[in-house]
Formats: structure tokens, C-alpha cells, sequence
């Protein structure tokens, strides 16, 4: 693989890289943190807009869809373009999203400037992607496990913080802190050294770009609403089976063009196929269903069969601590990663994650059991999270990083939306009479998945290839790195 011209990531100065990964982990706090930072407002919005649930729902709804498509196609065309100049284009396309919604004064202007904001999505392939380029090889695992990192403790730190600007103010000052942070974000960039490494294409594959954002988008919506819907409604297999119908398509297009928009050849190899393949069963295990199991254990009342009566705010801080712990391990995963292979890494947190899920089962019913737990579960979260972009990095050429990375973001999005109505299927199948709390019973089949996900990752790891399976890009359709300067 050639060197970028200019100065190379091997002759970067010391001072230098902390100063790169900084930059980078601001630049992903930003995406992060508008993931979830509407959470909180969604009761505001229905008393200022007069509006219902269902409809405010949008809000989080618009984001999610626009960020999946743009983790792909923008990543790709930070690899073609260059990663530094796409990296400031979604920031600030972020902040022009926080200032819609802001300044219309109506809840479609706030869908529309969420949706908007959704470009940020985007944020974390090209993160990637600059850590790779700009970096020294060895420094690049622990690099891309903070930044990874970083994005975990992020959207944690997302409903604290929108809910105390939520105490201070109304919901307008979620979106001033959320534009603010994108600007600065935006303005940090601007100490990179233009991007070198790029893709050389002769032309862009706009219909391949057009396929695919539709496509992506109607499988999340039915994924999305099939927790109100239901998986049997007509609706949600209708939207699912359009845009795995359009996906099809897409897929026939792309491996028929020279230049395609998302290289699908790429995922035929053995490393980045089982990688892709791990990532769907996480997210639809420990990744997806975490995220509302213990909010929920938490702060169902006592007297159901699993509940511990925790108010918002002290499930909210505990939540928060133990991601914080979870992030401060992430160098040692980068540093497995980098000593031993990403692999070893994905082993050592599906193994501690059945660790994790066994104490849930055992103590779930204590305060302290239950954060015990989740803190082991964090760690595991911290290993596996962390180690699927390294194993992507180690699967593809440096100038398709953030191309496939950011299809790894999707794929993640997509299970862990599944993730989320098949645990919320489970916890309904059994309830207590009367009642809408789901039975102990219940909550074992849940545990019994996460379980089961993180059994079948560590078979997956043992599978995969240590070492890099490619350091050329040779095979026919893959981009070849040019020695010029993309911004």
C-alpha cells in the first residue's frame, strides 16, 4: 500500500497524535450525543407541539434512518473525496440540523432538523477512516478502540446531559449545546492535515448511492415501528420487504459496475464476512438489547418479579458510571488488538459477556447484583464494540476504511433495531395478571439470547483469521490508494 504523500503517518511528529485523536473523539461526541439527546425531550415535545407520542417519536425516528444511510454512502465518499473535508461537511450539516429545529417553531421543523442532523452519522466510518490514515500503524488500534469508546460513553452521557439543560431551560437549549458542540467539532478539524489517501475511481456510482439510502432506510422503519405494529402487521413486513426488495436490486447494481458506490466484493472475504457476521449477532444480543433491558429493570416498581424501583435520574447516573468504567478500558482492547489481533479481543468480550450474563441471572434482584452485572456486561461491551471496527481495519484496504466501517455501523443499526422489538416480544410473552410487567420467566428468555449471542461471537472469533487477510487491493471492483491530495 502506498504512503500518502506529504508527511506520512510513520513520520508524524509525537506532540501530534494526541492531538489528532482528540480532535477525532470531539469530532465523534458530536454523533453520539445527538443520538440520544431527544430522549429526554420527547414529553416536552408533546406539550409544546400539542402533539402525541407516536408523532414526537419522529424526532428520533428522522435521525436514526438518515444517520444509517449516511454511515455508508458518506463514508465512501469521505475514501473518494477525502475524510477531513466530508468529516466538516456533516458537522456542519449537523449544526444547520440543531438550527431548524431550533428556530421553526413546530414539530416538523424539528423532525426536518433532526433528519438533517442525521448526516452525523457518518461521523464515526470517517473517524476511523482519519485515525487509519493519519496515525502510525502500531498507534492505530488503541486509536480506533478510544474512538469507538468514546462513541459508547457519548451516547450514555446524551440523556444526562439533555436532561439537565432540560432542568436549566426548555428544549431549545439541547439543540444550542448540540449546534455549538458540532461547530467546534467542525473548527477542530480544520488542524488535520488534508487527507492523502483516497480511492481512485473514474466516476461516482450515483445510482448505487440512490438505491441504496431508500433501501436502508424502509428496512429500519419496519424494523423501527414493528415495536408498535407488531412483526405479524402487513405494514411492517410491507416496508421490510420493499426495501429488501430495493436492497436486492442494489446489489445486482453494484456488482455490475466498475466504480461501485459501496464495494459488496469486499464482503465476500473471509475476516470481513465473519466480522459483518459477529456484529449482527452482538447487536441482536448484548448491543441491542442492553440498552433498554437495564433502564427498565431498573426502574420497574418493586413489586413486579424483576424490578428495582430506581428513579430516572439514579438508573440515569448509574447507567453513566458504569459506561464510564467500560471506557476506560478501551485502550487495553486496542492493545490486545494491536499485540495480538482484534480477534482476541472479540473472543475475551464474548467470553466475559456469558460471564456478565450469568450474574444477571443469578443477581438481578439486588441493587448491587444488578450493577455488578452491568459492569461486567460494560466490559464486555467495551471489548466487542471496540474490536469489530479493528477487525474491519485489518480486513480491508486503508482507503476503503471508512466505506466499510460504515457499512459495519449499519448492519449494527439494523440488528440492534431488531434487537430491541425481539426483546420487547420476549418480556411480553409471559406477564403478570392484570399487569404489563413481565414475568421472571420472561426476563430468563431475554438473558437466555444475550447469552446465546455471545457464545456463538466467541465461536465466530475462534473461526477468524488472525493477522490482516488483505494488505493490497487487488481484488477486481476494490479502489487502489493514490499518492494525492483529496481537500
Amino acid at each position: 500500500m502506498s504512503s500518502p504523500s506529504g508527511t506520512s503517518a510513520a513520520n508524524l511528529p509525537p506532540r501530534s497524535i494526541p492531538v489528532v485523536i482528540t480532535v477525532l473523539l470531539i469530532a465523534e461526541i458530536v454523533s453520539a450525543f445527538e443520538t440520544t439527546m431527544v430522549y429526554n425531550a420527547l414529553p416536552r415535545f408533546i406539550t409544546a407541539f400539542q402533539s402525541n407520542a407516536a408523532d414526537v417519536s419522529w424526532s428520533v425516528t428522522a435521525f436514526l434512518l438518515v444517520a444509517a444511510a449516511s454511515a455508508a454512502l458518506c463514508g465512501r465518499l469521505g475514501d473518494v473525496y477525502g475524510r477531513r473535508k466530508l468529516l466538516i461537511i456533516v458537522l456542519l450539516l449537523s449544526a444547520v440540523g440543531s438550527l431548524i429545529s431550533l428556530s421553526t417553531g413546530t414539530l416538523t421543523g424539528v423532525i426536518v432538523g433532526r433528519a438533517i442532523q442525521g448526516a452525523a452519522g457518518a461521523i464515526l466510518p470517517l473517524c476511523f477512516g482519519l485515525a487509519r490514515e493519519m496515525l502510525p500503524a502500531k498507534r492505530v488500534p488503541v486509536a480506533v478502540a478510544v474512538i469507538a469508546g468514546a462513541a459508547l460513553i457519548a451516547g450514555a452521557s446524551g440523556n444526562l446531559v439533555s436532561g439537565l439543560l432540560l432542568d436549566l431551560a426548555d428544549w431549545h437549549l439541547i439543540f444550542v449545546f448540540a449546534a455549538a458542540l458540532a461547530l467546534i467539532a467542525a473548527a477542530a478539524c480544520l488542524v488535520l492535515r488534508p487527507s492523502t489517501v483516497v480511492a481512485r475511481v473514474q466516476k461516482i456510482d450515483y445510482v448505487g448511492g440512490v438505491l441504496f439510502a431508500p433501501a436502508i432506510a424502509l428496512v429500519l422503519f419496519g424494523v423501527t415501528q414493528s415495536r408498535s405494529w407488531s412483526w405479524g402487521d402487513a405494514r411492517t413486513l410491507g416496508f421490510i420487504l420493499v426495501g429488501l426488495a430495493i436492497l436486492a436490486v442494489w446489489a445486482w447494481w453494484e456488482l455490475r459496475v466498475d466504480d461501485p458506490m459501496i464495494n459488496i466484493r469486499l464482503f465476500f472475504q473471509h475476516k470481513l464476512a465473519l466480522t459483518m457476521l459477529a456484529t449482527a449477532v452482538l447487536a441482536l444480543g448484548p448491543l441491542g438489547i442492553s440498552g433498554f433491558l437495564f433502564p427498565l429493570m431498573m426502574q420497574t416498581p418493586e413489586a413486579a418479579p424483576v424490578g428495582l424501583g430506581l428513579s430516572p435520574s439514579v438508573a440515569g447516573m448509574l447507567a453513566f458510571s458504569t459506561s464510564i468504567i467500560g471506557f476506560v478500558l478501551t485502550p487495553v482492547s486496542g492493545r490486545v488488538s494491536a499485540a495480538a489481533g482484534a480477534r482476541l479481543s472479540l473472543m475475551i468480550g464474548a467470553a466475559v459477556g456469558v460471564a456478565g450474563v450469568v450474574m444477571l441471572a443469578v443477581l438481578h434482584k439486588s441493587v448491587v447484583g444488578l450493577v455488578a452485572s452491568t459492569l461486567v456486561l460494560g466490559i464486555s461491551t467495551a471489548f466487542v464494540y471496540t474490536a469489530l471496527p479493528n477487525l474491519v481495519v485489518e480486513a480491508v484496504p486503508a482507503e476503503n476504511t471508512s466505506e466499510a466501517t460504515g457499512v459495519n455501523v449499519v448492519t449494527r443499526t439494523a440488528f440492534q433495531g431488531v434487537a430491541t422489538s425481539v426483546g420487547a416480544v420476549l418480556l411480553a410473552s409471559a406477564t403478570v395478571p392484570g399487569t404489563t410487567f413481565g414475568t421472571e420467566a420472561a426476563y430468563f428468555k431475554v438473558f437466555a439470547l444475550m447469552g446465546v449471542c455471545c457464545l456463538i461471537t466467541f465461536v465466530i472469533g475462534m473461526v477468524i483469521k488472525p493477522g490482516r487477510e488483505t494488505a493490497r487491493s487487488a481484488t477486481p471492483g476494490v479502489a487502489t490508494p493514490v499518492a494525492a491530495q483529496a481537500d
